[in-house]
């Protein structure tokens, strides 16, 4: 609008008090009016009608630039469109460009009427009103995701002044309703799209595996994985992660196949967030929130249920909008008088007193197990902690070492709460019976949050004040080795350095010879084993027995 004299304002601003037929996509009179403001600016200018006819919005620019924020249109769902119709010019003679047509489709809006400009002034040729209009295009959407708009040949004002409006609109709407319908899932789940974005420092394979790791979180907190996107950058855009394009593109990707989420496979800023949603009218949430989700999910106990809710009380506190602390009205003095505290700043104040007050209880639950540990000290039986990558296998493992039936599944997370299990073992030497305690953690992933760290350490005490560890690894995963420096990366992060570790090799009957070979050669003291098929259980018993000793007499 910068530049604009005021007669070319107020120009613009007549247009609002235009009324088209309802039927009608456009008229020549309307469509020749912009033509002559576009000329005389020499810019393109969008027009933004409703189905009554109304203009509702006016733009210089093209319809890239000058399109309706996705938080300010109509949400009908993907069986509708948004009913919303935009006639633009453009001073080129050529079809609707690429970006025009997906600023449609990311409006979902009924039609795109394209009018370019002839560069001259009004006049009549041939009986007809050409003046300032050369060509008109009438571009659409289709249901069909691999062709999501169509444009048409060449036209004249009057041949799209005689197309009904209600009829294409009205077919379109139908045929989106019968391909949604066929569509249609439980409205209990979200359709998702995962993003990621590949920087420079690490390799694409270890890329995929953590993409491929995104869609197994969620699809374990019960979403169904529709796309997975993702684009090479050498560092993350500060504002949205992304580059414009690329979050253009997954704004149209979530039009098209329906979505109702976008998760990031990295921890992201409430201002990203807010960008995000902001540009892809979709909620967005990352890799983190999608683990607390699963955690609440898996929380039984009440130990578990405190611990999960801590978590995430921490995790929402600053992605509370607002101006922080320069909204507290309680210290007195000039710009703190008015109407008092805001809804937000008593919903802060709420979260951290019930933040503080779950800290008090994490603490008293991590003095109850201190004791019940201590008391098992007591009785001189050797304590190990089964611990490794999320879906490993532990819980398999702990049941068929102790003919136990604790809840084991193929999922990430499975098991959230530790169980303490007893496992008697002959030791063929002593000709006697060697007791010692199992007991099974939560399971470790990438990049575990600090959120889950703070709001855990009850339970991962388990780990540094047991006598020694049996890590766990599921060697059938292609990425068992980045699995393994994980898990050692969490362990180094301990504030008490664990006692000693055996290596664990499950899921022996889901491998190839190739990936044995390659273990056996880089770590020759592990034990190999088959959880479900039970077996090496007898070598892994002995081999804790030995573990135990050795870790006592340290």
């Amino acid at each position: 609008m910068q530049g604009l004299k005021s007669s070319q304002l107020k120009q613009l601003q007549r247009l609002y008090h235009q009324r088209l037929p309802g039927d009608r996509f456009t008229t020549p009179e309307f469509a020749q009016r912009l033509a002559a403001i576009s000329t005389d600016l020499s810019q393109p200018i969008c027009v933004y009608l409703n189905r009554r006819g109304q203009v509702i919005r006016v733009g210089v620019g093209s319809p890239r630039k000058t399109q309706i924020p996705p938080l300010e249109l109509p949400r009908y769902g993907a069986e509708r469109l948004c009913g919303i119709r935009c006639i633009a010019t453009q001073l080129k003679q050529e079809p609707p460009s690429t970006s025009d047509l997906t600023a449609m489709a990311m409006q979902r809006l009924d039609s795109l009427v394209m009018v370019s400009l002839s560069g001259q002034g009004f006049e009549r040729r041939g009986g007809g009103a050409t003046g300032y209009v050369r060509e008109v295009y009438l571009a659409h959407l289709v249901p069909h995701p691999e062709a999501r708009w169509t444009v048409s040949d060449s036209l004249t004002l009057e041949e799209v002044a005689r197309q009904d409006f209600v009829e294409l609109t009205e077919a379109l709407e139908e045929e989106f309703r019968r391909v949604f319908v066929a569509q249609q899932v439980d409205t209990d789940h979200d359709r998702v799209l995962v993003v990621g974005l590949l920087t420079g420092h690490l390799p694409k394979d270890q890329f995929q595996y953590s993409l491929m790791e995104v869609e197994r979180l969620v699809e374990t907190a019960g979403g169904e994985v529709l796309e997975t996107l993702y684009q090479r950058r050498d560092r993350p855009h500060p504002q949205t992660v992304l580059g414009a394009g690329k979050v253009q593109e997954i704004a149209l990707s979530a039009q098209t196949l329906g979505a109702s989420l976008v998760v990031f496979d990295r921890d992201l800023s409430p201002a990203q967030v807010r960008n995000l949603e902001m540009q892809m009218g979709v909620r967005v949430v990352d890799r983190t929130e999608v683990i607390l989700d699963i955690f609440a999910q898996r929380a039984r106990t009440g130990a578990g249920k405190l611990q999960v809710e801590l978590a995430q009380l921490e995790y929402q506190l600053p992605r509370l909008t607002g101006r922080g602390q320069a909204m507290s009205r309680l210290g007195g003095g000039i710009g703190t008088r008015g109407p008092g505290e805001t809804k937000l700043e008593t919903e802060r104040r709420a979260i951290q007193r019930r933040i503080s007050r779950l800290q008090r209880e994490v603490n008293q639950l991590q003095a109850h197990r201190d004791r019940l540990r201590q008391r098992r000290q007591r009785t001189d039986i050797p304590s190990i902690a089964v611990v490794g990558y999320t879906n490993a296998g532990k819980s398999t493992l702990l049941n068929s070492l102790t003919n136990s039936e604790i809840y084991a599944a193929d999922q990430l997370f499975a098991t959230l709460d530790p169980t303490t299990r007893r496992l008697s073992v002959l030791d063929a030497e002593a000709q006697e019976q060697k007791q010692l305690v199992l007991t099974d953690t939560v399971g470790f992933i990438r990049d575990l949050p600090e959120s889950l760290m703070d709001a855990f350490r009850a339970t991962l005490e388990e780990v540094t004040e047991a006598d020694a560890l049996l890590h766990v690894v599921d060697l059938s995963h292609p990425a068992w080795q980045n699995q393994i420096r994980s898990v050692m990366t969490i362990l180094g992060e301990m504030p008490i350095t664990p006692g000693p570790i055996l290596l664990a090799f499950n899921k022996l009957d889901q491998v190839d010879s190739e990936a044995l070979t390659l273990a056996k050669e880089e770590f020759p003291n592990a034990v190999f084993v088959s959880a479900r098929s039970r077996l090496g259980l007898e070598t892994l018993r002995h081999r804790l027995v030995e573990l135990a000793s050795y870790a006592l007499c340290q």
